[in-house]
């Protein structure tokens, strides 16, 4: 079990990069751009390059650092590469499993990494098992590169067409191929998928290059590597990157957008833009709608490091109540610390979060937190702050009651294991110890994303919801177990 295991955990994160000019190197692009997205990853990274129509690749598991040394990045030529952060939603935690997948065959070579979690995975694996397809992994990831490779004889945008036709689910994709990267979004736009440019001159500081195009999960990524952010990849929407332009399709009819609102909540680095929203407004927004609607008398507001601290940041400034910092967290714990069992993992929350005595003391404390899933760091954080001589302690989340799992790439435990399904929240305000216990409501939640509903249905307001309300944008098998 996971340090953070009470938290819904990221889903990958892709990063592609194609240079205008074939003599640059662009892997460490890609290597400088896949740090800007660990968070959204830490249980493995790779790279793939091309060059001279052969694709090479390094990858292992492992944060990016600890994958891509110094002499291995060196050794990765080539004007174009893709990269991959891995967290394992789908498929077992093995180094066999960490992308980019490689598939070669008789028309050439492709290198896929995917973000997302394909809910017909299992039917089309079978299908194309059926027709003699060999697969070395369990990762959903290694079906859309086999069925790529499969359709090629079509022509690339016919080849991606088709597959992309034939996948359910949710997916950012950046594909390489011999002379192009591509980059396709799921129809509903469930994951996150950004395009940027390198101006000329700009490629890791060197002059004289052509510049070149990004492919990215989020834009703090591509403004990391000294790109700009020129626009976000549309729901359906197919771009094809090359020397001579950049191509785009709409490989759908128009469906209802759903993008992920957890991005906002917790995912997506707090410097980002999705979809047009700013995601650090959007928790600030959240806190100040959070005060609005459960506002406590409280003598200060502290916000749980580091998602929880633009909310208690909007909490403060809507209700007047002095914002501080009570509680911070020890970065040298590694989000994928393991540990043996719960008891073990509940004491060391100590050591991942420390109280400021002289902060709290005596007070009544309001603690904001993004999520609740497990309840575990939850309870621990408000025993933490009472054995530190606060006097009250008020939990406000900024977001609604986690109560169903994601089948779209998000790691949550099985419905049964979510503590606000099982509980009311007067129960589970007991269970915490808290004096009191407050949620963002869903229809604060979609104003703090800006969301503009047409209707009383919050589902049709461009984003999933399904965690929250156990109605999702694609049908999945089984339900909301």
């Amino acid at each position: 079990m996971r340090l953070d295991d009470d938290k819904l955990s990221e889903e990958c994160g892709v990063f592609g990069v194609f240079l205008n000019e074939p003599q640059q190197d662009a892997a460490p692009v890609v290597y400088h751009g896949l740090f800007s997205l660990q968070h959204r990853g830490q249980e493995g990274a790779g790279i793939a390059v091309v060059r001279d129509n052969v694709i090479d690749i390094h990858k292992g598991q492992g944060l990016v650092g600890e994958v891509i040394k110094h002499d291995v990045l060196s050794k990765l030529k080539g004007h174009a590469a893709i990269g991959h952060v891995r967290y394992s939603t789908c498929g077992e935690d093995t180094t066999e499993n960490v992308q980019p997948f490689i598939s070669r065959f008789k028309l050439g070579s492709i290198a896929v990494a995917h973000n997302g979690n394909l809910t017909n995975a299992d039917v089309v694996r079978e299908l194309l098992e059926d027709a003699g397809i060999g697969f070395t992994t369990s990762s959903d990831s290694e079906v859309i590169v086999n069925l790529i490779a499969k359709n090629y004889k079509k022509g690339l945008e016919k080849a991606f067409t088709d597959t992309i036709k034939f996948i359910k689910g949710s997916y950012a994709l950046i594909v390489l191929t011999a002379d192009a990267l591509v980059g396709a979004r799921d129809p509903n736009g469930i994951r996150p998928l950004c395009l940027g440019q390198i101006a000329e001159g700009k490629n890791g500081g060197k002059h004289g290059d052509k510049g070149g195009w990004i492919l990215a999960s989020e834009s703090c990524a591509i403004e990391a590597v000294g790109g700009t952010f020129v626009r976000d990849i549309e729901p359906g929407e197919l771009v094809i990157i090359n020397r001579e332009q950049v191509i785009s399709y709409s490989f759908c009819e128009k469906t209802r957008r759903a993008v992920c609102s957890f991005e906002y909540v917790y995912f997506a680095r707090p410097d980002s833009i999705i979809d047009g929203n700013d995601v650090y407004h959007s928790r600030i927004r959240a806190g100040e709608i959070l005060g609005r609607e459960f506002c406590v008398p409280a003598d200060l507001v502290i916000g749980v490091p580091d998602s929880g601290i633009p909310a208690a940041i909007g909490y403060g400034r809507a209700t007047g109540t002095p914002f501080g910092v009570g509680i911070v967290k020890n970065k040298y714990i590694g989000r994928t610390f393991i540990y043996p069992d719960q008891l073990i993992r509940e004491k060391a929350v100590s050591l991942k979060h420390f109280v400021i005595r002289s902060e709290v003391c005596g007070k009544r404390v309001v603690l904001i937190d993004d999520s609740i899933v497990r309840g575990t760091t939850s309870r621990r954080l408000v025993a933490l702050l009472k054995s530190a001589g606060a006097k009250e302690v008020h939990m406000r989340i900024s977001s609604p009651p986690v109560c169903f799992p994601c089948y779209f790439g998000i790691d949550t435990p099985h419905r049964k294991d979510l503590i606000s399904n099982a509980t009311n929240a007067e129960e589970l305000c007991k269970f915490l110890g808290a004096n009191s216990l407050a949620f963002i409501s869903t229809k604060g939640l979609l104003e703090s994303i800006d969301a503009k509903c047409n209707s009383d249905n919050p589902n049709s307001c461009g984003y999933c919801l399904g965690c929250f309300t156990g109605e999702y944008p694609i049908a999945v098998a089984g339900g909301a177990q």
